[in-house]
C-alpha cells in the first residue's frame, strides 16, 4: 500500500489498502445460498475473510508497481498491467457478493467496512475491456514518465529535454522567448499525443463505476468524504470562496511585478498572466519567480537552498532532517529498510517515474520513498511532505485493513505540510542550518510562502474540477482542451503562451492526469495544513504571530498528532478533525490568519500601484487576446 502519488491505477484513495479490497477472491462466506438471507455473523466473517486475504494481495500488487515506476521497460509495464488486470478480474466477484449484504443492518464499525469496501471497487465485467484499461493505465503513466520536450525552435530547436531539465529552466530562466518554446515544447510533446486514449480511458472508467450504481467515475470519487457527492462539491466551493480574496490580492500584485520585468506582454488584455512566466511549468507554484516580486528594498532574507549547498548536505541528509523532525516529536526512528529500499537519487543507467511519492508496501513496516531529490529548498519541503504519508501510513499500521488510510485523501496530503510549515527561522537556527544573528524578513518570507501555498490553490481546485466535467459529459472529447483553459483562467487567471486548439491535450502534460491520481486531495490539504498547524501552535504554547510558530521537539504536539493519526480511516474525518483542533469542519480561516500581514501588505502595494485584483475571462478560452 503505497501512497501519495502512486502509480497507476492504485489512486482511488491515499492508501492502496481499500482499494485493493477490489483484488480479493473470495470464498467461503460469499458463496453462500442464493436468496438465504445472511446473518451478522456472517457479514463479520466475511469481511474478516476479506481483511485476511488483502495483505498477500496488497503486497504483490504494490511490488510490481514499484518495479514499473523504477524500471520503466516494456516488461515491467506488462507485468503491472497484468497485475491491475488480475485485480479487476477480481473486482466481478468480490462486486457480487458484498451486495448479498446490502440492507443489513450491521454495528457500526462493521458497517463502515462495508461502506468503505464499496466504495473501493472498479468492476468491468467485458474481460476485454479490464485488460484494455489496465493496459491504458499503465501506458499512460508510463508515457509521462517518459515523456520529453522536443524543441522545434529558438536556441533550443533539437533539444529533447527531461522533465527535470524542463523545470530547471522555469525555475531559473528569465528569457520569455525560451520559457514560451519550453513551455509549448512539453505541452505538444507530452500532452497531445495521450488524447485519444485518454478519452477511452474515461470510457471505460465511467463504464465501471455506473456497473457498481454510480452516475460517472466523477461521482464515485467525491462520494469518499462521508457526504453526498453533490454535498462534497459545495464543499469545495465553500472552502474556495473563503480564501479567493486572498489569491486575487496576490494575483493583482505578481500581475504588476511581472509587467515590470517583461513589459504588456507579461499580461492579456482580458488581465491573465501568461503561464509560463510564473517560475514553474504548470503555474501551480510561483515560489521560483519570488526574486522577481520581493518587496522593493527587501533583502532576500536567507536562502535554504544555497544553506544547504554550503553546508554540503547531500539527498540523504536531506532526507535525515525529515525524520528527526518527527522523531523529535516522539516518533520512532524510520526502518532500516526505509534507507535500503528507497529510491533517492535519479539513476543514470535506466528511466524512472521521478515524481516524489511514499510507498507502504506491506503494512509491516516496508515504508519507502520514491523520489528523484535535487538539494534546494523546494525538495527539503517536499522530503518533509512525503515523509509525512509514511509516518501516517505506520501509525495506522494497528487498524484493521480496511481503515489502514487517511480520515480522507486530504488528511493524508496535509501531514507532512503541517510539519514543513514549522520549518520557521527558528527551527532552522536549533537545527543548525540557519547562524544565529541572521535574521528574516516576514514580509518577503510570507510572501514566498503564500507564492506556493496560497498561488496553488485555484490549481488544487481545477484539475478535478476539469475531470469531473469530462467524466460527467459536460466537457466532452471535443472540449477537452478549451474546457481546461476555461477553468484556468476562472479560478488561476492564466492563459496559455501560445494559442491552442482542440488538438492539443495540455491536461496530459501534468502528471496526475495520465496517472488518474485525485487531485482535489491536494487542495484541501492545502486547507487542512494551516488548521492543523494552528491546533499544534497552540497544543505548544505558541501565542505569537501564527507564522512565527514551530512545534518542534514539543511532545504534546506529537502526542496530539499521533492521536489523530492512528485512527486511520476508522472514524469519519469530521471525527478525526475534532481530536486534532477541536473543530468538525474544514475551515480557510487558519490560512487566513497565518498570512494576514501579507494580505494587509498586498492591498496597500495594489492599492498604491492602481492595481485592481481580478480578471475578465475570454471569449475564446483556447486563444486569449496574448500580447
Amino acid at each position: 500500500m503505497m501512497m501519495s502519488n502512486t502509480p497507476a491505477p492504485l489512486r482511488l484513495f491515499s492508501s492502496v489498502g481499500a482499494l485493493l479490497a477490489a483484488s480479493l477472491i473470495l470464498g467461503g462466506c460469499g458463496d453462500a445460498p442464493a436468496g438465504k438471507a445472511p446473518t451478522v455473523e456472517e457479514a463479520e466473517r466475511f469481511i474478516a475473510e476479506t481483511e485476511d486475504m488483502l495483505m498477500e494481495l496488497a503486497t504483490r500488487e504494490a511490488r510490481a508497481y514499484w518495479v514499473q515506476a523504477n524500471f520503466i521497460t516494456d516488461d515491467t509495464e506488462a507485468i503491472a498491467a497484468q497485475a491491475s488486470q488480475e485485480r479487476m478480474d477480481a473486482n466481478i466477484k468480490l462486486a457480487g457478493d458484498v451486495k448479498r449484504f446490502d440492507g443489513m443492518e450491521l454495528p457500526p464499525e462493521l458497517a463502515r467496512k462495508f461502506q468503505l469496501l464499496k466504495l473501493s471497487l472498479f468492476s468491468l465485467g467485458d474481460p476485454k475491456e479490464r485488460e484494455e484499461i489496465a493496459t491504458l493505465s499503465t501506458g499512460l503513466e508510463g508515457d509521462y514518465g517518459k515523456g520529453r520536450a522536443c524543441f522545434d525552435e529558438g536556441p533550443r530547436k533539437g533539444e529533447c529535454l527531461e522533465i527535470g531539465e524542463v523545470e530547471r529552466i522555469f525555475a531559473y530562466g528569465r528569457d520569455p522567448e525560451e520559457l514560451r518554446a519550453a513551455w509549448k515544447a512539453w505541452h505538444d510533446g507530452v500532452g497531445a499525443p495521450m488524447r485519444e486514449r485518454y478519452t477511452r480511458f474515461i470510457q471505460l472508467q465511467n463504464k465501471g463505476a455506473r456497473e457498481l450504481g454510480f452516475k460517472d467515475m466523477g461521482a464515485m470519487w467525491r462520494s469518499n468524504y462521508d457526504m453526498a457527492p453533490e454535498e462534497f462539491s459545495a464543499e469545495v466551493e465553500r472552502l474556495w470562496e473563503q480564501v479567493r480574496p486572498f489569491y486575487e490580492s496576490l494575483h493583482a500584485y505578481i500581475r504588476t511585478r511581472l509587467v515590470k520585468q517583461y513589459g504588456d506582454r507579461a499580461v492579456t488584455d482580458e488581465g491573465l498572466i501568461r503561464a509560463d512566466l510564473l517560475g514553474n511549468i504548470w503555474a501551480q507554484e510561483w515560489s521560483y519567480a519570488y526574486p522577481l516580486a520581493a518587496p522593493p528594498g527587501a533583502g532576500r532574507g536567507y536562502d535554504l537552498t544555497a544553506i544547504l549547498r554550503q553546508k554540503k548536505v547531500d539527498e540523504l541528509g536531506m532526507v535525515r532532517f525529515g525524520e528527526n523532525f518527527f522523531k523529535s516529536l516522539g516518533f520512532d526512528p524510520l526502518p532500516q529498510s526505509f534507507w535500503d529500499r528507497s529510491l533517492f537519487v535519479k539513476p543514470r543507467d535506466r528511466e524512472v517515474v521521478c515524481h516524489a511519492s511514499a510507498w507502504d508496501m506491506d503494512s509491516k513496516g516496508d515504508l519507502r520513498l520514491k523520489m528523484c531529490i535535487q538539494v534546494d529548498a523546494e525538495d527539503f519541503v517536499t522530503i518533509h511532505h512525503e515523509l509525512g504519508h509514511n509516518f501516517y501510513q505506520r501509525a495506522y499500521h494497528g487498524q484493521p485493513f480496511l481503515f489502514q488510510e487517511g480520515a480522507n485523501d486530504g488528511f493524508h496530503e496535509a501531514i507532512g505540510d503541517t510539519i514543513a510549515l514549522s520549518i520557521t527561522p527558528d527551527y532552522l537556527k536549533r537545527v543548525g542550518l540557519l547562524p544565529g544573528g541572521v535574521q528574516s524578513d516576514d514580509t518577503g518570507r510570507l510572501l514566498r510562502q503564500a507564492m506556493d501555498k496560497i498561488a496553488f490553490l485555484p490549481f488544487g481546485l481545477m484539475i478535478d474540477q476539469w475531470r469531473w466535467k469530462v467524466m460527467d459529459g459536460s466537457y466532452p472529447a471535443g472540449r477537452y482542451n478549451s474546457g481546461w483553459w476555461e477553468l484556468r483562467e476562472k479560478y488561476q487567471g492564466v492563459a496559455p503562451p501560445v494559442a491552442r486548439t482542440e488538438k492539443d491535450f495540455d491536461p496530459g502534460a501534468k502528471y496526475h492526469v495520465p496517472a488518474n491520481v485525485p487531485y482535489t486531495r491536494y487542495f484541501l490539504a492545502h486547507i487542512l495544513q494551516f488548521q492543523f498547524y494552528r491546533a499544534l501552535a497552540r497544543e505548544a504554547g505558541c501565542t505569537g504571530p501564527l507564522h512565527d510558530c514551530s512545534f518542534y521537539d514539543d511532545k504534546a504536539a506529537g502526542a496530539k498528532l499521533r492521536a489523530m493519526l492512528e485512527l486511520g480511516r476508522s472514524k469519519p474525518w469530521p471525527d478525526a478533525l475534532e481530536a486534532m483542533t477541536g473543530e468538525r469542519r474544514m475551515d480557510g480561516s487558519a490560512v487566513m490568519e497565518y498570512f494576514a500581514p501579507l494580505k494587509e501588505w498586498l492591498d496597500a502595494q495594489n492599492a498604491a500601484a492602481g492595481a485592481k485584483p481580478g480578471w475578465t475571462l475570454p471569449k475564446d478560452p483556447l486563444a486569449p487576446s496574448l500580447r
